[in-house]
């Protein structure tokens, strides 16, 4: 878990989610709330996120596209485009956050305090830390949505090279090292070990000293007959 900055961010419960976007976002609700949706339901990065442009999410027509798309020259190491599916969740935020845009004046979605300039991924953080704070949450940053994300992907069994497509990991030792796994799986996944177990074979029971007697008592023993000596 991330202390002070270091370690690894925090995968998040859909509790710690709900109470961050529902509760710790008191500086521009909306904007946060939409800002990090993006974050979780994309898996992005927070600088992929906070350089998108007004046109890589919304259309001309000010609906948001069906593919959030996050250009090559903005992703870490500047490796592909990547165009990611927009569920309900995420259309919803966005299209509360800007009901009205201006493409003229306008390129950034969240724009930063100077003209065409972007919201600074360090505000970005200072924003989330101040909403953890609030809600008593530890360990988590903007890399909780990307590892929240990617780790639920993986728990409901897609196929990590198709998780790898949204997360534009180079490979997928670089992805591994996103994925959670928790305790509970490992227990699980030792239990199956079970069924290597090989049968036993059934054994002849043997009667107890009570059902001895018992049966003794219904079926006496007849006495053996004597044997005559000759003399």
């Amino acid at each position: 878990m991330k202390i002070n900055r270091h370690g690894r961010a925090k995968v998040l419960t859909i509790e710690e989610i709900e109470l961050i976007f529902n509760e710790g976002f008191i500086v521009k609700p909306v904007r946060d709330r939409a800002l990090f949706a993006v974050c979780l339901y994309t898996a992005c990065r927070i600088r992929e996120c906070v350089t998108l442009e007004i046109e890589d999410v919304f259309d001309r027509n000010r609906r948001v596209r069906p593919e959030l798309i996050i250009k090559k020259g903005k992703t870490k190491g500047k490796l592909a485009t990547r165009t990611i599916p927009v569920v309900e969740d995420l259309r919803v935020k966005l299209k509360k956050y800007r009901p009205e845009l201006d493409f003229e004046s306008e390129r950034y979605l969240f724009p930063g305090r100077y003209q065409d300039t972007y919201l600074h991924q360090d505000t970005a953080s200072w924003l989330l830390r101040e909403a953890c704070k609030r809600v008593g949450i530890e360990g988590a940053s903007t890399h909780s949505f990307r590892r929240t994300a990617l780790t639920q992907m993986s728990n409901a069994g897609i196929p990590l090279r198709v998780i790898q497509e949204v997360s534009g990991h180079r490979t997928l030792d670089e992805l591994y090292k996103y994925l959670e796994v928790r305790p509970e799986q490992v227990k699980g996944a030792v239990s199956t070990l079970s069924m290597l177990t090989p049968p036993s074979k059934p054994s002849k029971k043997r009667k107890s000293d009570f059902e001895k007697s018992t049966y003794y008592e219904v079926n006496p023993p007849k006495p053996k007959p004597r044997k005559h000596s000759k003399k």
